[in-house]
């Protein structure tokens, strides 16, 4: 979650006095907001000289995260959101497009489970190939466990009187990011989101996929595991394109 430092650009009520009272209690971020008692907090407020300034900053940290967040959605509501805007994308496996209605879904995460050597890396670098050839988007490999194969890729790639060139057209839309840590990966992210947030023409090969390979074997050595099989604890927001966490 966002400090709240970067709200002071939404309103400037979220200053650096507010933010000290927040921090005060134990509030750096938005998500720290949300969990507090608020009721607490502006009793908290109603102690202090400039009490009126900080119960009209707890308003307004209400109303700005209330603009950004979606509105509630019964489970009917959800599922005709979904049929009516949801896109999906080719994994380019027949028999797990039919498996997932479709395909892999725009906007939302596909978790792949399953021990070592079960193809989960295989179905990634297939799915990789696929929205790159098909789709034409790029896709954003993060391969942890030093597995990604650019010429196993090519082969999944169609044939085509040109298939040389095809081929290299697939692959320059595909990167790949090596990285060994939990950590490395955060930063990884974080600098992907920055890009996406500064990219100046969305529609030109704008990214469709994201891939996570494997995420296990970076969490496996915090949590003390053996890591055997494909885990996803967390998920992170990554709009208009689709995760896959293997």
């Amino acid at each position: 979650m966002a400090p709240l430092k970067h709200l002071e650009m939404e309103n400037s009520i979220i200053d650096a006095c507010f933010r000290d009272f927040c921090a005060s209690h134990g509030i750096l971020t938005v998500e720290d907001f949300l969990l507090h008692d608020l009721y607490e907090l502006a009793a908290f407020a109603e102690r202090e000289a400039n009490a009126d300034r900080l119960k009209e900053g707890i308003t307004v940290m209400l109303s700005l995260i209330e603009v950004k967040c979606r509105p509630l959605l019964n489970g009917m509501e959800l599922l005709e959101d979904l049929q009516r805007n949801k896109h999906t994308l080719s994994s380019g496996d027949n028999g797990a497009d039919s498996l997932l209605q479709g395909g892999l879904r725009e906007g939302q995460l596909t978790e792949l489970v399953g021990p070592s050597s079960s193809g989960k890396t295989q179905f990634c670098m297939q799915a990789s190939a696929s929205v790159a050839e098909k789709q034409d988007g790029r896709v954003f490999y993060i391969d942890t466990g030093n597995s990604f194969c650019a010429r196993r890729i090519a082969q999944f790639i169609c044939g085509s009187s040109d298939a040389a060139a095809l081929r290299k057209r697939v692959l320059s839309r595909i990167s790949c990011h090596t990285v060994y840590d939990i950590y490395t990966m955060f930063d990884t992210l974080q600098g992907l989101e920055v890009a996406l947030r500064s990219q100046m023409n969305v529609n030109e090969y704008r990214l469709r996929l994201l891939v996570v390979d494997s995420i296990s074997s970076l969490i496996t050595p915090i949590l003390g595991g053996s890591g055997s099989q494909g885990t996803c604890p967390c998920t992170t927001r990554f709009d208009g394109g689709t995760w896959i966490s293997a």
